[in-house]
């Protein structure tokens, strides 16, 4: 019985850099549109609790894999895109909320800007409560305003890389290979923050597909 589902599948912080989806882009790109349309528009008109809650937990049960094989390979500025991101966003979180809410914590605390009130996490900012959040703003997506939603991922993705930038200028001169990996990922969590505001504007003009 159990082998008819997918286990979730555990990896490190550094598959955010690398994770790919199919092998066939261009074969599954009208599906990844259709069904994340058909998805969001149909929850969204109708918001039930329990259709939400189970939406959110999906990964759980299913693993990252079985969204990333209809999702991952979409534009990063596209409806499909979007969810992918939200979703592997909030694995990661799950994965490792100790040391997400660390790179956070140090990203509020190093970064001069208002990302932290953006991003809604509560101060000081501990694993518990980096994992709520996740919840929080992929719940949004399906019952709240899509637009904030994803602009709460993209304040709470650039302090993260800020906080990771942080710690790796503290270990540069005792240990490169971490120093690198820090790099590595803050500036993979930048790209994410950009890509994920970009959706928010597009969403706002109606042209996020």
């Amino acid at each position: 019985m159990t082998d008819e589902f997918h286990k979730p599948t555990q990896f490190s912080g550094s598959k955010f850099e690398t994770f790919e989806g199919g092998t066939d882009p261009a074969q599954i790109s009208r599906v990844a549109h259709e069904t994340a349309q058909a998805l969001l528009t149909r929850v969204r008109e109708h918001p039930e609790p329990h259709i939400v809650e189970r939406l959110v937990a999906y990964t759980d049960e299913h693993g990252i894999d079985a969204i990333a094989e209809l999702w991952s390979q979409s534009s990063p500025r596209s409806l499909p895109g979007a969810l992918w991101r939200i979703y592997l966003l909030r694995t990661l979180i799950r994965q490792d909320a100790t040391g997400v809410s660390f790179l956070y914590q140090r990203g509020v605390e190093t970064a001069e800007n208002i990302d932290h009130v953006v991003a809604g996490a509560p101060l000081p900012t501990g694993p518990e409560d980096v994992t709520a959040l996740a919840d929080q703003i992929l719940r949004g997506l399906f019952q709240g305003d899509f637009a904030i939603a994803l602009e709460r991922a993209a304040a709470f993705c650039r302090l993260s890389s800020v906080g990771a930038t942080s710690l790796a200028d503290d270990v540069e001169t005792t240990n490169a290979d971490r120093a690198s990996a820090l790099t590595a990922r803050a500036l993979r969590l930048a790209e994410t923050a950009a890509e994920l505001s970009s959706c928010a504007r597009l969403w706002r003009s109606g042209s996020l597909d």
